[in-house]
């Protein structure tokens, strides 16, 4: 939801968002709009879900960090805040402490909810990509992830397919499936690939 009606400059964004009376909001500057993340229970499960593999796939291969969507990241003079993202520590070994962090993420998971602009995420998907970040496009409503990386062409994920970590996450894989808590047969396939 777009919360002011004119357009505005990364630098007013800031000052805007450092404002005492926005500490407790999640917004992002997306294509010069200032844009409130609403809160989604469902949203928010799908995103953790997939935290939580890449934090036990890092917890075994200590290459970065991982953040939820209230870490926020600089991205081709935008600021973003992924429902999940990985930095790694050969980019930077320890992550801002305050605002949005200064270099963009090398993975950006958005998980897409029913108030998302597709306007504003394909504006996000093309800075992502400008900034050389690989993005997973998360479409909880019709299964499927899309996955796009730099120099290459996109890639539709169904359920029934995996996830792979590519260069960013070497030997990382992911079940589509895992991601969904309502899938049918969640429970019996809760393992990576």
């Amino acid at each position: 939801m777009a919360v002011q009606t004119r357009r505005m400059t990364v630098e007013e964004f800031d000052r805007f968002a450092a404002l005492p009376e926005n500490a407790d909001r999640l917004l992002e500057f997306i294509g010069g709009k200032v844009i409130e993340v609403p809160s989604n229970p469902y949203v928010s499960q799908v995103a953790a879900r997939i935290s939580y593999w890449i934090t036990h796939y890092l917890m075994q291969n200590p290459l970065g960090h991982v953040t939820g969507e209230a870490g926020g990241y600089w991205v081709s003079g935008e600021r973003y805040a992924p429902d999940v993202a990985f930095m790694s520590k050969a980019r930077q070994p320890e992550l801002a402490r305050q605002g949005y962090n200064p270099l963009p993420p090398d993975l950006a998971v958005e998980v897409l909810s029913p108030s998302d602009d597709e306007g504003d995420m394909r504006i996000k998907v093309v800075n992502y990509l400008r900034a050389g970040t690989v993005v997973w496009v998360v479409n909880p409503d019709k299964r499927y992830v899309e996955v796009y990386a730099p120099d290459h062409a996109p890639e539709r994920i169904a359920e029934d397919g995996t996830i792979r970590g590519g260069d960013v996450l070497p030997e990382f894989t992911l079940a589509v499936k895992v991601i969904f808590p309502d899938s049918p047969d969640h429970q019996e396939n809760i393992e990576t690939e």
